[in-house]
């Protein structure tokens, strides 16, 4: 992939390579909104897939609390059969 950019070779008048005076070439303007876009895209699906466990778990806390509530009406039916 390196045929996509230009080369360029800065040279001095004695034949030295002028690596001082080099500069890189900036990044595209489409690329860097692209490279935007898919930070801002990534971020919302990390909400999207916290706002589901946590409706998940909204969820399943009065199925907790109902099947915690009948363990210990359980337990203690046992122990009221085991006092007899």
């Amino acid at each position: 992939m390196e045929q996509d950019r230009p080369l360029i070779i800065d040279m001095t008048a004695q034949g030295e390579f002028a690596a001082e005076t080099a500069q890189p070439v900036p990044a595209p303007f489409l690329f860097k909104l692209g490279l935007g876009a898919a930070l801002v895209a990534l971020v919302a699906g990390a909400v999207a897939v916290a706002a589901v466990f946590l409706w998940v778990a909204s969820v399943l806390v009065p199925v907790a609390l109902v099947a915690a509530a009948v363990a210990y009406g359980a337990f203690r039916f046992q122990l009221w059969r085991a006092r007899k």
